[in-house]
C-alpha cells in the first residue's frame, strides 16, 4: 500500500484550487512522465523543472527600458483611456509615468471598473513585464504584475519559467506548481548519509523549494546542488527498480541449458561466411549464461549489420539441444517475416523446425501452428508480440529472444519471462546505446557488444545535398537504375501534413513514377501487411528498382543488392535514426552510398548531426554524439513505450551520478532486499514519487 503521507501528492491535479479538467489536460502535456491511463497528479507537477528564470530586480526607469526587456517600474497613474463604446477590439489604455518618462499600459478585452479599482488615478504602483517601443513611445501589454507601492514586497524578485503549451499561461503553471509544493509533507531521508555528505546535497524538500522558488539564477541551474539532488533521487529510484527486476528474475530459478553442440555445428557449416571475433565472443558469453542454473538476462548490442540474428540462432540451437523451445519476438511484422526468412532455412539444415506467428496468420494455418507449438514439434517460434498472448501455449519455452529491445520496457520483460517456467531472456538492439544509457535502461542486464562488421562489408559513402540540387541527384539515379542498382528513398511523412512544407512519401512516389515509370514502389506503415510484403517482394526481386518509404524500413529490412539510400529532409531525423536507415545499404559486397537531402538553411544542431553522419559509420560513436546533441529523452524511442524518459535527470549533465546510484542501489538491496528497514521504508516513498511503484509489487510477489 502507498504510504498515507503521500496521499495529498497523489490526488489528481483537479483537486488543486483553480484547476479543472481542461487545465489538467494542458498540464498533462508539460509533465515528462507518461500519464497514460491515469490522472495527472499533484506529484507530477513537482518534477516539472523551470527552463529559465525572469529577473524582476531590474528597475532601469521608463526611458532606459530596452526594447523587449523585462523590467520592474515604480510608476504614478496619470489617466485612463477606455475604448470608445461598442469598439471592443480597441484596447483599454492606462498612462503612467516616473521621473524619466511616460509609459502606456495596454489591456485587451479588459474590464474598465476592475482596472480603475486596481490603478486609481494618482496612485503609486509597481508594474513588471515586457517593454515594447512603438514610434519612440514605450508600452507594456498586459503587465505580469501590478501592485500598489505599499505592497511592493509581495512581488517575486526571481520567477521561474516553465515549459509552455497553448492555452496554459505562465501564471497558471506557476500557481499550480506552488499549490503542489504546499502539499509536500515532511518526508524521511532515503539517501545514504555518507553519499549526501560527499555530494554536498540539500534535503529533498529543500531542493524542490529551491528549484521552484529560486532566490537567484544559480538556484535553477541544471548543474546546481538542488537540481542535482533531485536528479540523483530519480536515478536512484530507477536503479533500485531495475535491481529489483533482476532479483525477481534471478529468484524465479532457471535451469542449465547445455548440449552436445551438434545443432550449432550444423548451422556454422551452413553459413556462407565465417563468424567475426565479436560474434564468437558473444556466443561464448551467452552459452556460458545458458549453462548456469540462474536465468539469463542479457542484452546483445550490435550495430547495423553486425550479425545479431546469427548469434541469437546459435543460442536457440543450444536451447534445442537441451530439449527446449525458443521464441523470437520482433517489433514489426516486416521484421518478423524477415527474421523467419533468414532463420528457417538455416534451422532446417540443423534439423530444427521454425514457425511464424503474427496477427496475420488466421484460421486453419494458425490453429495448426498453435498446436505444433503446444506439442513441441516447433523448436523456434518467430513473430510479433502476438507470440506472448495468452492463447499461445508453449510445450517448453526455454529461451525468449526480443529484438529491438527499446520498444519493450522492463514490465514486458517480466511478462515474457512468465510464459516459460524459467525462460532465459536475450534482448537485442541495433540501436547502439551509449554506456551511460545502457545503465539506465538495462541496468538489470549483462551486456554483450558486437563491435565488428562481417568481413567483406564495404564502407558506405555518405554525402549531404541541398534540395535545390535535386535534379543532379535524379540524373545520378537514372545512371544507377540503368546499371541495375536498387535505391531506397525515405521520406519523413506518409502524406502531406497541413502546414508542413515537407514532401510526403505518397507525393514523392508520384513524382518519381512520372520520371521512372513502373520502376518505383511504395511502402509505409499505413499499408496492410500483405501490401507491404508485396512491395518488399517486388523490390527484392527487381520488379521495382526504387522503393519510396517512410521509416517503416528503418529496422531490419534486408535487401543485399540495394546500394543507394536517399533520406529526404534528413535534418528532421535524429542521428540514431539516420544511422539505422543508412544501414539498409552496404549489406552486400558492392560499394554503397547514402545521400542526405536537406532543406536550407540548416540549424546549428542539424548541421552538427549531418556532419557526424558524414564523418563516421561507427554506431557507438554516433550514439554518444546523439546523446550530447539532444539528451537521452528521444534516443531510445518515445517515453511512452517504456523507455527511461527522465523528468529531472539529464544524462548529458548528470551521467556522473548514475554509477554512484547503481552502486548505492546494489549495496542497499544486498542488505535490505525487501525494503523492510527504516531506509527501505523511505525508499518505498521514493519509488512511488518517481512512478517506479511496479518494483514494490515485485517485492510483494516474492
Amino acid at each position: 500500500m502507498r504510504p498515507t503521507e503521500l496521499d495529498p501528492l497523489f490526488a489528481p491535479v483537479t483537486s488543486l484550487a483553480g484547476i479543472g479538467e481542461k487545465t489538467a489536460d494542458l498540464i498533462r502535456r508539460i509533465v515528462a512522465v507518461d500519464t497514460t491511463g491515469r490522472d495527472v497528479r499533484a506529484a507530477d507537477l513537482l518534477f516539472v523543472p523551470p527552463y529559465a528564470i525572469i529577473d524582476r530586480t531590474r528597475r532601469p526607469g521608463v526611458a532606459h527600458s530596452g526594447e523587449g526587456s523585462i523590467v520592474t517600474l515604480d510608476l504614478t497613474v496619470d489617466r485612463h483611456q477606455p475604448p470608445p463604446r461598442g469598439r471592443g477590439q480597441i484596447p483599454y489604455r492606462v498612462f503612467a509615468f516616473d521621473e524619466t518618462g511616460e509609459i502606456t499600459l495596454t489591456f485587451f478585452h479588459a474590464k474598465g471598473q476592475w482596472l480603475e479599482k486596481l490603478m486609481p488615478v494618482g496612485e503609486e504602483i509597481v508594474v513588471s513585464g515586457k517593454v515594447e517601443w512603438f514610434n519612440g513611445r514605450p508600452s507594456m501589454v498586459h503587465p505580469d504584475h501590478i501592485v500598489a507601492r505599499t505592497d511592493a514586497d509581495s512581488l517575486p524578485s526571481i520567477e521561474p519559467v516553465y515549459p509552455m503549451t497553448a492555452g496554459l499561461s505562465a501564471k497558471l503553471a506557476r500557481k499550480a506548481i506552488a499549490s503542489a509544493l504546499d502539499r509536500l509533507p515532511a518526508l524521511p531521508e532515503w539517501q545514504d548519509g555518507p553519499v549526501l555528505a560527499k555530494l554536498d546535497f540539500p534535503g529533498f524538500n529543500e531542493a524542490l523549494f529551491t528549484l521552484h522558488k529560486p532566490e537567484n539564477a544559480a538556484d535553477c541551474e541544471v548543474t546546481g546542488p538542488a537540481w542535482r539532488r533531485l536528479a540523483y533521487d530519480e536515478l536512484l529510484a530507477g536503479q533500485i527498480a531495475l535491481a529489483l527486476v533482476r532479483m525477481r528474475m534471478r529468484r524465479l530459478s532457471g535451469r542449465a541449458l547445455s548440449g552436445d553442440g551438434s545443432r550449432g555445428a550444423a548451422i556454422r557449416n551452413a553459413l556462407p561466411y565465417t563468424l567475426t571475433n565479436a560474434q564468437e565472443r558473444s556466443i561464448a558469453e551467452i552459452e556460458g549464461d545458458l549453462a548456469r542454473p540462474d536465468r539469463m538476462l542479457r542484452l546483445l548490442q550490435g550495430d547495423v549489420g553486425s550479425g545479431k540474428t546469427v548469434v541469437a540462432l546459435m543460442a536457440m540451437a543450444r536451447a534445442a539441444e537441451a530439449g527446449g523451445q525458443s521464441a523470437l519476438m520482433a517489433p514489426t511484422e516486416i521484421l518478423a517475416r524477415q527474421h523467419f526468412a533468414t532463420i528457417a532455412p538455416l534451422a532446417q539444415k540443423a534439423g530444427l523446425r521454425a514457425a511464424i506467428l503474427t496477427g496475420r496468420e488466421k484460421g486453419r494455418e494458425r490453429t495448426d501452428t498453435l498446436a505444433a507449438i503446444a506439442d513441441g514439434t516447433v523448436d523456434i517460434v518467430i513473430g510479433t508480440h502476438a507470440i506472448f498472448q495468452e492463447t499461445v501455449a508453449f510445450h517448453d519455452l526455454a529461451l525468449a529472444v526480443i529484438d529491438e529491445q527499446h520498444r519493450f520496457g522492463v514490465h514486458q520483460r517480466l511478462a515474457i519471462g512468465a510464459k516459460g517456467a524459467a525462460a532465459d531472456i536475450l534482448v537485442m538492439t541495433a540501436t547502439p546505446i551509449p554506456r551511460t544509457l545502457v545503465l539506465t535502461a538495462f541496468g538489470d542486464m549483462d551486456v554483450s557488444r558486437l563491435d565488428e562488421k562481417p568481413a567483406g562489408r564495404q564502407p558506405i559513402q555518405t554525402v549531404t545535398l541541398p534540395l535545390e540540387r535535386l535534379s543532379d541527384l535524379i540524373g545520378r539515379m537514372r545512371r544507377a537504375v540503368n546499371e541495375g542498382q536498387k535505391i531506397y528513398w525515405i521520406c519523413p511523412l506518409v502524406e502531406e501534413a497541413e502546414g508542413m512544407d515537407v514532401m510526403s512519401a505518397a507525393d514523392r512516389h508520384k513524382a518519381l513514377t512520372e520520371i521512372f515509370g513502373g520502376d518505383v514502389g511504395l511502402v509505409h506503415g499505413r499499408m496492410s501487411g500483405a501490401a507491404k510484403d508485396e512491395a518488399m517482394a517486388d523490390f527484392k526481386s527487381g520488379r521495382t528498382r526504387i522503393l519510396v518509404g517512410t521509416t517503416v524500413i528503418e529496422v531490419g529490412v534486408d535487401v543485399p543488392d540495394a546500394t543507394i539510400i536517399v533520406i529526404e529532409h534528413a535534418e528532421r531525423f535524429g542521428l540514431a535514426q539516420l544511422h539505422q536507415l543508412r544501414g539498409r545499404v552496404g549489406r552486400g559486397d558492392a560499394a554503397s552510398s547514402c545521400v542526405l537531402l536537406y532543406q536550407s538553411p540548416l540549424g546549428e544542431i542539424a548541421k552538427q548531426r549531418l556532419s557526424v553522419m558524414r564523418d563516421t559509420e561507427d554506431g557507438f560513436r554516433i550514439a554518444e554524439e546523439d546523446l550530447k546533441l539532444r539528451g537521452e529523452g528521444e534516443l531510445l524511442g518515445t517515453r511512452q513505450s517504456g523507455t527511461p524518459g527522465f523528468q529531472l535527470a539529464r544524462l548529458e549533465h548528470h551521467a556522473d551520478l548514475l554509477a554512484i546510484a547503481r552502486d548505492d542501489a546494489r549495496l542497499f538491496l544486498d542488505r535490505d532486499p525487501d525494503l523492510a528497514g527504516p531506509r527501505g521504508k523511505a525508499i518505498r516513498m521514493l519509488l512511488y514519487l518517481f512512478s517506479r511503484d511496479d518494483a514494490i509489487r515485485l517485492i510483494r510477489a516474492g
